[in-house]
């Protein structure tokens, strides 16, 4: 790459980063369903046709800010496993879901923007798949260590679920049985449940001590899974 070349991709990315910035700031302000492209041009002092080199569409815009999001949530719960070390899998289950917490209180515009209400006419395209699964892929490794190391507790699973959570290990662990499978994404959406209600104002004048709450709860959703 030339020094020219060099230059100019440093200005894009500068460009681009601005540009994301200001969206963000958009979304705090006015939500997701109402991110303009041309309000978005407006206070960065450019025209709509120079920011429409850097983000052809309202949705592709929306794509950019969304992977962020996950990437940034991922990261944290990658941070916070890593620094558990070798706790005992409770305690690991528990590090990763108060990063998830404490990043979403710390971004919370972000967070709505991924696991709020859906963005009218904004359908998520298959290049938000990977960042989205990150966190996901960290409690997984928290029940595949559990397993490996001191062990899973055994789960009751009813005849009938069986086969839906057979297809669910299979897809996502196929390493655990389906009864694990099962408990760990129950455990996954519950989690996320506990930090929407915090977020979303579902626990006003309901819980007062939330962070003592939320590792409380945390701490029975990773037993309920079986973790020791």
């Amino acid at each position: 790459m030339t020094t020219a070349q060099g230059a100019r991709e440093r200005a894009r990315n500068e460009v681009t980063a601005a540009i994301k910035e200001a969206a963000r700031r958009q979304l705090a302000a006015e939500g997701a369903a109402k991110l303009s492209l041309r309000a978005v041009a407006r206070e960065l002092g450019m025209v709509s046709s120079a920011l429409y080199r850097y983000f052809p569409s309202r949705d592709e815009l929306l794509t950019a800010l969304i992977i962020d999001a996950y990437d940034a949530l991922g990261a944290a719960a990658e941070k916070a496993r890593h620094a558990a070390g070798e706790a005992a899998p409770v305690d690991c289950f528990i590090a990763v879901c108060e990063a998830v917490r404490t990043w979403a209180l710390t971004h919370p515009h972000e967070y709505a923007l991924i696991y709020g209400s859906p963005v009218p006419g904004y359908a998520a395209p298959e290049t938000t798949v990977p960042a989205a699964a990150r966190t996901g892929v960290v409690l997984i490794g928290v029940f595949r260590d559990a397993r490996q190391g001191p062990g899973l507790d055994e789960l009751p699973l009813s005849a009938e679920l069986r086969p839906e959570a057979a297809r669910l290990a299979a897809e996502i662990a196929p390493d655990l049985p389906p009864e694990v499978a099962a408990a760990m994404v129950a455990a996954w959406a519950q989690l996320f449940g506990l930090v929407s209600f915090e977020l979303f104002g579902q626990f006003n004048n309901v819980i007062e001590d939330r962070e003592r709450f939320f590792r409380h709860a945390v701490t029975g959703l990773a037993r309920g899974a079986g973790l020791r």
